[in-house]
C-alpha cells in the first residue's frame, strides 16, 4: 500500500471553495479505487494549511488513478473551477508507507 499526505496552502478568505473541492475529491479517489483518509482543515493557528491523506495498493495503482483523473469529468470540472477560483496557493505531495501492527 501506499499512501499520498498532501500539504495544501490555500487561501484562507475562500475556504468555503476548497471545503466543497475537498468533498468531491472525497469521492473521486474511491470512485477511481482508492481510500480516502479525509480532509484536515484549519482550525486553530495558522489558518491556510490544510492536509489530506489518501492510499491505494500500490504505486502502479496510484499512477493509474492520476491517469484516469485526467479525462474524468467531474475531476477535470474540479480542476478548472481551481484554475478560475485559484483558492488553492500551492501544495506539496509525499508518499509514504504505513507501519501497521
Amino acid at each position: 500500500m501506499i499512501t499520498c499526505h498532501v500539504r495544501y496552502v490555500i487561501d484562507p478568505y475562500q475556504l468555503d471553495a476548497f471545503e466543497a473541492y475537498a468533498k468531491t475529491w472525497l469521492g473521486i479517489v474511491e470512485r477511481l479505487g482508492g481510500t480516502h483518509h479525509g480532509y484536515f482543515l484549519p482550525s486553530e493557528g495558522a489558518s491556510n494549511i490544510a492536509y489530506c491523506l489518501f492510499s491505494f495498493p500500490s504505486l502502479a495503482d496510484y499512477e493509474s488513478y492520476r491517469h484516469i483523473a485526467l479525462t474524468d469529468p467531474e475531476s477535470t470540472a474540479l480542476v478548472a473551477d481551481l484554475m478560475e477560483k485559484k483558492f488553492i496557493i500551492s501544495y506539496e505531495r509525499s508518499f509514504l508507507r504505513p507501519l501497521l501492527p
